[in-house]
């Protein structure tokens, strides 16, 4: 039996009908006909492995469907995520791979399907499992394991592009018409800003992973530490002379040593709001700042100053320990006393970690600024305070 590749493209072109939005990926997987696949399988560089026998026995709006469910696997980055997950909890073999296939299918098949998109037959669905709906395949790994409910997807196999196990039937990334990692990223990015377009047609899931896709989370901890020596490496910082080397421009004057300007070691004044809108556990977060912060600065305890501060600004301490620091406070929220009573260090960088429920001061200060904010999930009626100053590099703290 040949691959009828009238029905399978047809069936194509239907689903970007009924999703737009995913037209440049669909468009992007070169199909490849194999019979080793037990219906339609991808890898990881975006092809497309399909088995004959499975295009001619399944209706043309059931292949739609299922069109869109293997695209959704590589646009997900399902086969990454895998990889990830197995590592982090050692997992190995066949069988946790079929567990990760299941659960990334039940990522996507709990709304991609409807509006003209017919669910294909044998499609795993969440309810299945007795698990609720709208949660991510990591979250499903957590709560189930193979049993009686997943006998009857021993036969499911979306390829290595769904779970990262390579397949004997992958091409591999050497082989014929694979998309690089560049284009791959291309695709996404398109998709992800066909969706951003159009948001009140997309699913929430599709609209949740194209935010993720344009705005990715980043390590908040390397954002800090960034701001920070950014902050500290700024202009300014050199107001000191040696002899100790020469100024280039002594050159020039023979006979006549001049002196070079030195930069010297920046001096960094953490304010940390402790008042009672602060948890412990945020303090104890703070405390962890602190710590990382002088590492930013070259490990220079010395030069790093602490500054508790509620309604009022409380005793500097110099930076010997970071967990024996007293922060004391407890009361209302005024970060404006802790920028005064800083800024009479003469600091080069003035860190504030808050819940940024406070007034700001209405003047810059001198020197840099960064702001840490604790990170706080939003409830419905929670009081939303003023954001920081533009003046000021913010960076989300937890």
């Amino acid at each position: 039996m040949s691959l009828d590749e009238r029905k399978l493209f047809a069936a194509r072109l239907h689903a970007v009908r009924c999703r737009p939005y995913l037209a440049t990926a669909l468009f992007a997987l070169h199909v490849v006909e194999s019979r080793r696949v037990p219906t339609m399988a991808v890898d990881r560089h975006w092809r497309c492995y399909v088995s004959p026998a499975f295009v001619d026995r399944t209706p043309e709006e059931e292949l739609a469907g299922v069109w869109v469910h293997e695209v959704s696997h590589l646009l997900r980055d399902h086969h990454g995520r895998g990889d990830r997950f197995a590592a982090e909890h050692g997992l190995t073999g066949p069988g946790e791979r079929l567990r990760m296939n299941i659960a990334a299918d039940c990522e996507i098949n709990d709304d991609v399907f409807g509006d003209g998109l017919a669910r294909p037959e044998g499609a795993v669905e969440p309810e299945l499992l007795q698990l609720r709906e709208g949660q991510l395949m990591e979250d499903y790994l957590r709560q189930f394991r193979l049993g009686p409910y997943t006998d009857a997807f021993t036969w499911l196999d979306c390829g290595s592009g769904a779970d990262g196990l390579e397949r004997e039937w992958d091409l591999g990334p050497d082989g014929a018409h694979g998309l690089s990692e560049q284009e791959r990223d291309a695709v996404r990015f398109r998709v992800a800003e066909a969706i951003t377009g159009r948001p009140g047609d997309v699913p929430l899931g599709w609209r949740r992973w194209a935010e993720r896709a344009f705005h990715p989370p980043q390590p908040w901890r390397d954002l800090l530490g960034a701001a920070v020596r950014s902050a500290a490496s700024a202009a300014g910082a050199g107001d000191d002379y040696t002899y100790g080397r020469p100024a280039r421009r002594s050159t020039a004057l023979p006979g006549v040593v001049l002196p070079s300007l030195r930069r010297r070691p920046p001096r960094v004044c953490v304010v940390v709001d402790t008042s009672g809108s602060v948890s412990d556990a945020e303090l104890g977060s703070a405390l962890l700042e602190i710590a990382a912060i002088a590492r930013a600065v070259g490990g220079r305890r010395d030069l790093v100053s602490v500054l508790s501060c509620d309604a009022a600004a409380h005793v500097t301490h110099p930076l010997c320990r970071a967990e024996g620091i007293p922060l004391m406070g407890g009361g209302g929220t005024d970060l404006r006393t802790g920028f005064t009573r800083a800024l009479r260090t003469r600091p080069d960088v003035i860190v504030a970690l808050t819940d940024g429920q406070t007034p700001w001061p209405t003047v810059r200060p001198p020197c840099r600024t960064v702001v840490g904010l604790f990170r706080r999930p939003p409830k419905p009626g929670d009081y939303r305070p003023d954001p920081p100053p533009a003046w000021a590099r913010v960076v989300t703290v937890g």
